[in-house]
């Protein structure tokens, strides 16, 4: 079933605070690059199950043929992530991306392969199958000890991608929590022009992060009295996982120094990447022409034009923190744990008079 809540649910942006500089697209998702849909599948069963698949589908037919440019940045590599030496040795991407919890990265991996092998008609019995799974622990609200998580479901979030990208408590971000309140998902772009070409980048997070929330440049964490910081308690480590996306024709080599820029829209935010925090940029371009022997590399952008990307990167990332927070709504799980959503009256109240 299709998240058709979630269309109604009020974002970031819908309540009038613009990020940084440049516009952002008609979205304002990942889904704002042609051809880019996700999908989610929520797993929310009696009192301990509060988990989930989010699917970053590229849009390219028969993708395990028609590679694409990536690359990985490990921001704090305590996590658990599939398929990261193949992409830092080829500098590709054959399969859509899926983010879940961290112990169902096995069950969701192979849902991932089951798929691509019945979309590739023409894929051999001895080849392997590349697939990039990202986590974060959501074991606050989710017994992650269950096996709660199958194959089967992966076909599940396959089944609902759509341009509409959702946001707050859907697929893996049912059950996390980001700073002191309920996380999840967010996803936000900004639209760049070089020269007379219009490009643009997306941004979608699994957001499961502790740390001092920051709003606009505005400490609201500490405002509120609730940061991580102050005894420093453990429960501020976390994880991240961030997935780029981009229209621009760019090689490996220029995506992965664009990822590293994604990190800087998280400590914007407040993240400091803490001990236990698993923080993952994962960027790829649908523009084939920046595959080495396959495309055209002197079609490739310059590096003199990454600039405005990094401030596309760190922008976009920044806002779908935001917008995580702002659609993620109060939730109870395992053991009565219970997340409550950001206070948006009193958050919102705090930027206005500071900007007014």
């Amino acid at each position: 079933m299709k998240n058709k809540e979630n269309i109604l649910i009020k974002r970031f942006k819908d309540y009038g605070f613009k990020v940084g500089f440049l516009p952002c697209g008609k979205k304002n998702s990942i889904a704002d690059v042609l051809g880019v849909r996700v999908g989610h599948f929520n797993k929310i069963s009696g009192r301990d199950i509060r988990t989930g698949i989010t699917i970053i589908d590229p849009g390219i037919k028969n993708l395990f043929r028609k590679k694409i440019p990536a690359a990985i940045y490990v921001g704090n590599g305590f996590g658990k992530l599939t398929g990261i030496t193949q992409v830092e040795e080829l500098g590709t991407l054959e399969t859509p991306i899926a983010l879940t919890n961290t112990l169902a990265v096995g069950p969701v991996m192979r849902g991932v392969v089951d798929w691509v092998i019945k979309n590739s008609p023409d894929i051999k019995p001895i080849e392997t199958i590349n697939t990039v799974v990202g986590e974060t622990n959501d074991g606050w609200l989710n017994n992650i000890h269950k096996n709660s998580i199958g194959a089967d479901d992966v076909f599940k979030a396959f089944k609902n991608l759509s341009t509409n990208t959702g946001a707050g408590c859907v697929g893996a971000g049912v059950g996390t929590r980001v700073f002191s309140w309920k996380g999840g998902i967010g996803s936000s772009s900004r639209l760049i022009k070089i020269g007379n070409k219009k490009y643009t980048l997306g941004a979608l997070v699994q957001t499961n992060f502790g740390g001092a929330l920051n709003i606009l440049g505005l400490p609201i964490g500490k405002i509120l009295g609730e940061t991580d910081f102050d005894n420093f308690i453990k429960t501020g480590d976390g994880s991240c996982v961030v997935v780029l996306a981009t229209d621009a024709p760019f090689s490996a080599r220029q995506l992965k120094r664009i990822a590293k820029r994604a990190v800087l829209g998280l400590a914007k935010t407040g993240s400091v990447m803490a001990h236990g925090s698993g923080d993952y940029i994962i960027a790829f371009s649908t523009n084939r022409n920046g595959i080495e022997g396959e495309g055209d590399l002197s079609k490739c952008l310059l590096d003199a034009d990454l600039t405005q990307f990094f401030l596309g990167a760190v922008e976009a990332v920044e806002e779908s923190v935001y917008d995580a927070l702002f659609a993620a709504k109060t939730t109870t799980g395992r053991g009565g744990n219970t997340l409550k959503s950001i206070p948006k009256d009193q958050v919102i109240e705090i930027i206005k008079n500071k900007n007014g």
